[in-house]
């Protein structure tokens, strides 16, 4: 009974596929079913990424990635997160904004990436900048939306109770916007990795973008692969760090999703 209930469980299930799948690869590939040249063995791509460890050049490149991430996710979150409150709470500032916001939202971040460099030099700056622009508005779009939804009879019991603006901001608007404010950090994250990576095969020297674009220089396909490989688990953390700000700061909600 125990482990027919473990068999069941949704994240056994999902570790048995992906441990098929990759013993499946792995026979491919040792037995040249499929090229081991474009398709190397994962033992291949594990013992890459061994080495990359032990050199020290993966951390090289882990940290100049992870810098860019955190440095324009802050410059670009902070603003995004007060003005996509500030335009939640003002309908009329939301209305004369907003079509600023959509006129901008949709334009590729890296097609900006050219302009950026002409405005900010071809170093790290003009990088932690296209970083920023992509984790802004996904961030200020979700921070807005966090405080228009808040039902309009809690603004009102504030008014009754003559509650001055920075309580209703602590005690109301906080409160309410915060489950989807994080739901918009995590698109921001995910869009600040995206285009830091993408920055970094076109720009940088060092971070995993670069590594990736080194390799496939050299046609060292199974580092291609192992840095890939980083790129999923850093995914994978920050998406999982998330959470736990989640389970953290607004348990309600995923007390309420869950059921």
């Amino acid at each position: 009974m125990t482990f027919s209930r473990a068999f069941n469980n949704a994240s056994v299930q999902r570790f048995i596929l992906i441990a098929c799948l990759v013993l499946l690869w792995q026979w491919l590939s040792s037995t040249e079913r499929i090229s081991s040249l474009f398709f190397p063995a994962p033992s291949t791509i594990l013992s890459t990424l061994y080495e990359l460890i032990l050199s020290g050049l993966l951390w090289q490149h882990l940290s100049a990635t992870m810098l860019r991430v955190l440095f324009g996710l802050m410059l670009g979150g902070i603003p995004a997160i007060l003005l996509g409150i500030f335009m939640g709470w003002s309908p009329f500032y939301r209305t004369l904004i907003d079509p600023v916001i959509s006129a901008f939202h949709p334009m590729p971040k890296v097609a900006l990436l050219p302009l950026i460099m002409i405005l900010f030099g071809i170093g790290e700056l003009s990088k932690v900048v296209a970083v920023a622009i992509g984790a802004f508005f996904p961030l200020m779009i979700n921070s807005m939306a966090g405080v228009a939804q808040i039902q309009p009879i809690y603004f009102e019991a504030a008014k009754v109770f003559k509650a001055d603006r920075m309580f209703t901001l602590r005690r109301i608007i906080i409160p309410g916007s915060s489950p989807l404010i994080l739901a918009g950090l995590r698109l921001a994250l995910n869009s600040s990795v995206l285009i830091t990576i993408a920055v970094e095969l076109v720009t940088a020297r060092k971070g995993l973008g670069a590594l990736i674009w080194l390799a496939w220089e050299l046609f060292q396909t199974e580092k291609l692969y192992a840095g890939l490989l980083v790129i999923g688990l850093l995914g994978i953390a920050a998406n999982s760090l998330i959470r736990l700000l989640q389970e953290r700061l607004v348990p309600w909600q995923l007390t309420k999703a869950g059921g």
